[in-house]
């Protein structure tokens, strides 16, 4: 038996979990190389395991998450309105399943965004897609769209990621056309995806500051806290 050749085809397969197990294997002496039924069984394991994590890095590059951030990270006080519990009932992504929305508020600097991209971490490791937004990147995103007539396209993008999160909501103005995109995102999503803002203005503000009730009364949050530090 030629082993390279096997090794070749399973790259060549693009099955690179088991080429690595399997080339592993082969460099163990003879006598303590597994039987042929426990070398299928951890090659296939090997190979689900490196699909995962590509699978993973693949979702992560395209998040663009603000921070490397991890939830164990978090440090969780209810002095800072954030609590074990709360945390393991994000942990599992059940969340993302139910289409539930997470709203954190707070002042500047409390951790509103390292937060938000630990739990974006999180759904990428668990196999959802995820895309992060600042709030100035994502109006700049909107206006760019409009002009060169990609809004649309973009839209089905956002559309079909698991978790849209847009970090600093309220620190620049909207305009018409910024407020109609934005409404007509939160209805793409409402009931089907899930979508985390972080804002340091307290809900109250929300009417001045979106300037339509309409879109203000929208209920589309559950919120998770009112103020959260990290």
């Amino acid at each position: 038996m030629n082993t390279q050749t096997t090794l070749d085809q399973l790259r060549t397969l693009k099955l690179s979990g088991m080429a690595q197990t399997y080339e592993g294997v082969l460099s163990l002496p003879v006598n303590d190389q597994p039987p042929a039924n426990h070398l299928i069984v951890r090659l296939t394991e090997a190979e689900l395991q490196s699909r995962v994590q590509k699978k993973t890095e693949a979702y992560l590059r395209m998040s663009k998450l603000r921070y490397n951030a991890l939830l164990e990270q978090v440090y969780c006080n209810t002095s800072r309105n954030l609590t074990a519990d709360q945390m393991i009932t994000v942990a599992d992504c059940g969340f993302i399943d139910r289409s539930e929305n997470i709203l954190i508020t707070g002042a500047t600097g409390c951790g509103k965004s390292f937060l938000a991209c630990a739990i974006g971490r999180q759904t990428c490791s668990h196999g959802y897609k995820t895309l992060y937004f600042g709030v100035s990147r994502f109006l700049e995103k909107i206006g760019q769209t409009k002009l060169d007539g990609t809004f649309i396209k973009w839209l089905d993008q956002v559309e079909k990621t698991h978790l849209l999160i847009i970090d600093d909501f309220g620190l620049h103005p909207l305009d018409g056309i910024a407020r109609l995109a934005f409404l007509q995102i939160l209805e793409d999503r409402y009931g089907r995806k899930s979508t985390l803002i972080t804002s340091q203005l307290p809900v109250a503000s929300w009417y001045e500051y979106i300037g339509e009730s309409t879109l203000a009364d929208y209920p589309h949050f559950s919120i998770m806290q009112r103020k959260t530090y990290a």
